[in-house]
């Protein structure tokens, strides 16, 4: 289904209904899109987050997903 498309039936469900919670919801979250659309800048201290993890990557400082599952079910069982 093309883009245009889809909006032409999104625009006919959205005629078709008087559910105020859909109406709402439909416009909150193409709110959150519309305000998504600018360039996200990462604050000093973000940055040096996310250098920090590349480099635990790089040195291979990481757990698998199936090691974190298992410390967190150990964990939980305490």
């Amino acid at each position: 289904m093309s883009t245009v498309e889809l909006k032409e039936r999104l625009i006919e469900k959205i005629k078709e209904t008087d559910n105020e919670n859909i109406l709402e919801e439909a416009y909150r979250l193409l709110d959150i899109e519309a305000a998504d659309m600018g360039v996200y800048h990462f604050s000093d201290e973000e940055r040096k987050e996310i250098d920090a993890s590349k480099n635990q990557i790089v040195n291979r400082q990481y757990l698998t997903n199936e090691a974190a599952n298992k410390e967190i079910d150990q964990w939980l069982s305490k």
